[in-house]
């Protein structure tokens, strides 16, 4: 199973300059992915690259904060900020990094296309394939 998340294009560009290593997310996924597909959100509007499934740290958000600070590409009050109304913080770990040569329009790939507020799960079959042919 794959997943495509959605994230703000100034953290896209941190993800791919390797300055961020973890993905900084509110709620988790029930089923663990393969690969997470990276899809910058507006005015980008692409399909970015994609990296591996390596696990994630939980926690409280200061917990959390202290064990991946290091990687976050942001700052403290941005972090505390994102988790000021949550109890458990997640952060995605970035392993494998994959950048296509091209982004990828979103509507070459699945039937009417509506960019998710967090993330969805790539079905299997063609839309999977389509993706997993882009590399």
């Amino acid at each position: 199973m794959d997943v495509l998340i959605s994230i703000k294009p100034k953290y896209v560009k941190s993800i791919v300059s390797g300055e961020k290593k973890v993905e900084y997310r509110k709620r988790l996924f029930k089923h663990l992915p393969c690969r997470i597909y990276i899809y910058a959100s507006s005015p980008v509007k692409r399909i970015i690259g994609y990296f591996e499934y390596a696990g994630y740290y939980s926690g409280v958000p200061d917990e959390v904060w202290k064990i991946s600070c290091e990687y976050a590409g942001v700052d403290y009050d941005t972090f505390s900020n994102y988790f000021a109304d949550v109890e458990l913080a997640y952060a995605l770990k970035i392993d494998k990094l994959v950048i296509f040569s091209k982004p990828v329009s979103p509507e070459s790939i699945f039937d009417e296309f509506k960019a998710p507020q967090s993330f969805f799960y790539v079905r299997e079959g063609i839309e999977r394939e389509k993706l997993r042919s882009l590399v």
